[in-house]
């Protein structure tokens, strides 16, 4: 029997309520494969730093060192809730950005995913979807302008300043770029490069090296496109889009748009992949507005899950049961109150009642 262990970092605002559906799937799983989930709850997040005085705490840290991949919920609170932490310890700064240089997450997969089902949820016009939407976005995750050397302070004339640098090397953009290629051979062997080349030096050796590799896949045709222009297409035409690949600034940008264009973050899991482990979460945020109220969609936190079982575990049969699981209910009419209007013919159940519904067309 294969044992995996997995920290399971349930976070902030909604994150332990989306958490407690995916431990629900994740039993399902274990119930009918030859496997054990080792399941090792800790601290994380704004929520770690009021009970311990670290947002990343060394028990957590332990956790996650010990495990096979790592499951994470949302993390952050209000503005006023977050000034009471000390800047450092702010979850993204002390927790989250730690964690992914840490472990070298190095490459973020974050599928957006529009099938039939989930086709009335976009806010684009049902023309420019088309059969639907399945587009990987490959944002490299522990360079550029987010870990470059920083600095604030007052210069000589007496004004306050802010100076973030922008670094990237060859090898960063090498392995990222070999990372989308692979992916690319694996669907429609369409390959977009996502750059400002036309502004950027760090742009400029971007597509230097994204001509380099591509050699080593001649089958994968690539294009090249402007970030605001990718910007622009996604909205008009999304659908030409098969991989994209880019750095993290833009990646940021461009993926929680895509979320947009689905209708909501709420139906965006994703995966941070590093040499040895990786991460899996939402890529929405904690919600502290809808809280404890039980209305949250799980679909990120679990196709997270989804993603953890086909990506770290090789359970690529139960990966797609379980997307296919959620699929259902919602084509079955299911939704929740964060997703849907009450007057919009969709019927809504809480939290709790979707993932029991995911667990109930997963076991079938």
């Amino acid at each position: 029997m294969t044992q995996y262990n997995i920290a399971l970092l349930a976070g902030d605002g909604i994150g332990p309520e989306i958490m407690v559906e995916a431990v629900k799937v994740l039993k399902v799983i274990e119930s009918r494969n030859d496997v054990v989930f080792n399941l090792m709850p800790v601290e994380f997040g704004a929520s770690a730093w009021f009970k311990t005085g670290s947002s990343f705490p060394q028990e957590s840290i332990d956790a996650c060192d010990k495990a096979d991949a790592i499951l994470k919920g949302t993390i952050g609170l209000s503005h006023e809730e977050s000034k009471k932490i000390p800047i450092d310890e702010q979850p993204e700064r002390g927790a989250l950005l730690p964690m992914r240089r840490r472990y070298d997450t190095y490459a973020n997969f974050r599928p957006v995913y529009l099938p039939t089902e989930l086709a009335h949820f976009s806010p684009l016009k049902p023309e420019i979807i088309g059969s639907g939407l399945d587009i990987l976005i490959i944002r490299e995750l522990v360079g550029g302008l987010y870990f470059g050397k920083k600095e604030a302070g007052v210069n000589e004339k007496g004004l306050r300043y802010a100076r973030e640098t922008l670094e990237y090397d060859e090898d960063q953009i090498k392995r990222i770029v070999e990372i989308a290629f692979q992916s690319a051979m694996k669907r429609k062997k369409k390959l977009h490069s996502i750059h400002k080349s036309n502004v950027l030096k760090s742009s400029v050796l971007w597509t230097e090296i994204v001509g380099e590799v591509g050699k080593d896949y001649p089958e994968v045709k690539v294009e090249h496109i402007l970030v605001d222009a990718a910007a622009t297409y996604l909205c008009l035409n999304p659908s030409q889009f098969d991989v994209m690949v880019m750095e993290n600034l833009f990646g940021d940008i461009l993926s929680d748009q895509a979320g947009g264009i689905l209708g909501s973050l709420g139906l965006m899991p994703s995966a941070c992949v590093g040499p040895e482990k990786a991460y899996y979460e939402p890529s929405h945020g904690s919600a502290p507005d809808i809280a404890g109220k039980n209305i949250a969609n799980p679909y990120a936190m679990i196709g997270s899950v989804a993603m953890m079982l086909e990506m770290s575990f090789g359970m690529d049969e139960e990966s797609a049961n379980l997307w296919a699981a959620m699929r259902t209910v919602f084509a079955d009419g299911y939704s929740t109150a964060d997703l849907s209007e009450a007057d919009s013919g969709i019927t809504l159940v809480s939290t709790a009642e979707f993932g029991d519904k995911v667990v109930e067309a997963l076991t079938k």
